[in-house]
């Protein structure tokens, strides 16, 4: 691959195309597939136990002590209002920053990092978000086509656009 002239070498070239593009965390849920932008992905950690909590949402698998800090985690296939994920050894958590938050996002594999140009993203149709009257429940930013695959991806800050869920004060 050539550079283009109005393109800065080395590693300057490489600054240029981070500005450029948009690194996303691709993941899946049943067939589909899905992205996270990358600058909100802290780490990604094999499946464990949850500590149960009572009266908490659906969504809500529990909690998990990471290094200290006790951090919840969701089951995203119930939050993008599918059943409830039986975690086996091959689903995956992705640990992410929501404002000063962190949360896990149970999902069942996670797929590569991709590089996507700003004009590759397409909107989401208005025919995916037409029965959904609260904003809440928009989840989606953008589609992309990658590899003959679609990936949408996700907005986290809009998976929880009224803040995480409280869960309950330990006693």
């Amino acid at each position: 691959m050539s550079i283009p002239a109005t393109m800065p070498a080395g590693n300057d070239a490489k600054a240029a195309a981070s500005q450029s593009s948009q690194e996303v965390l691709t993941f899946t849920i049943d067939d589909q597939n899905y992205g996270l932008d990358l600058l909100t992905v802290r780490e990604i950690r094999a499946w464990t136990e949850v500590t149960p909590l009572p009266n908490t949402p659906p969504f809500v698998r529990g909690v998990i002590n990471l290094r200290g800090a006790v951090v919840p985690i969701f089951d995203l296939r119930v939050r993008l209002g599918g059943g409830v994920t039986q975690p086996t050894s091959a689903n995956v958590v992705i640990v992410v920053e929501i404002g000063s938050e962190s949360c896990g996002l149970l999902v069942d594999t996670v797929s590569d990092i991709l590089a996507l140009d700003p004009d590759s993203l397409q909107p989401v149709p208005a025919t995916a978000t037409a029965n959904t009257t609260d904003e809440e429940h928009t989840f989606l930013s953008a589609l992309a086509t990658h590899e003959e695959r679609m990936v949408a991806l996700i907005d986290v800050n809009r998976l929880f656009s009224r803040g995480l869920p409280q869960l309950p004060a330990a006693a």
